[in-house]
């Protein structure tokens, strides 16, 4: 599955904050109903979390550029370089691929994260909060049917101090997920879920994240990713009541 031809030049756009509002809200737009634009979008979000996550850039020493310098300047040296490097390239760029493949291949919990802040960030900065806006879990709970291959558990939490506010869907790890939105006070929480794999560690506690809170469970056989600006403390007291009505 690829991005529609006419709309991959936007997704490089909209990954690097470069459209204007309106080009933006419209490419998000598309991205809930084209399936192959939501998959490259998401491989391009997925790739410079890679690119930017600690330890992937290297800077080489001084003592080496000066050495390389050096040797550019001798004439003989000049010559043997220019016939190195077609070979140096190649050997660079496979190195680089090389190291590309094993940084995919690991699995990077502060990837997910930064991934699922930016995804709030976005959900409260544009139009795109809640595809469906209601305080009714028997309204917001169906509407996921048939359009995700399975059924998050939709809470109303109000009692709590968390009210729910509606859902939508979102693009998070390569994959279609919900988003439950709830409230608190003024503040917005956004509740991502999606199927469990077997075999994974056992979920961190509540963190901060690029300035926002961040709390992760395991239910049910489904991952539960919760980002707010509020109090990681005020955050896991909605993880607890979340996790707690599941039970009741």
């Amino acid at each position: 599955m690829s991005a529609c031809p006419d709309k991959e030049v936007l997704l490089h756009g909209l990954l690097d904050g470069e459209l204007d509002a309106a080009n933006a809200q419209a490419c998000e737009a598309h991205l809930k109903t084209c399936p192959g634009c939501a998959q490259a979008f998401g491989e391009l979000q997925a790739l410079s979390a890679r690119l930017s996550a600690p330890g992937v850039g290297y800077r080489a020493p001084a003592a080496l550029r000066q050495r390389i310098e050096a040797m550019a300047e001798a004439p003989a040296h000049r010559r043997r370089l220019r016939a190195a490097a077609p070979w140096a390239l190649s050997g660079a760029f496979a190195a680089i691929a090389a190291s590309l493949a094993i940084v995919s291949l690991q699995p990077n919990t502060m990837a997910l994260e930064d991934q699922l802040v930016a995804s709030h960030v976005r959900s409260t900065l544009a139009a795109h909060l809640v595809d469906v806006e209601t305080s009714d879990r028997h309204v917001v709970k169906p509407w996921f049917n048939g359009r995700i291959d399975f059924a998050p558990p939709v809470l109303e939490l109000a009692d709590r101090g968390y009210p729910l506010a509606g859902g939508r869907l979102d693009y998070v790890g390569d994959r279609v997920v919900a988003a439950l939105v709830y409230r608190r006070n003024r503040h917005v929480i956004n509740l991502f879920v999606w199927p469990s794999k077997p075999g994974l560690l056992p979920a961190p506690g509540p963190a901060m994240r690029s300035g926002y809170s961040v709390a992760h469970w395991r239910s049910g056989g489904l991952e539960f990713w919760a980002v707010s600006d509020i109090d990681p403390r005020d955050l896991e007291a909605f993880h607890q009541a979340f996790a707690n009505r599941m039970l009741s």
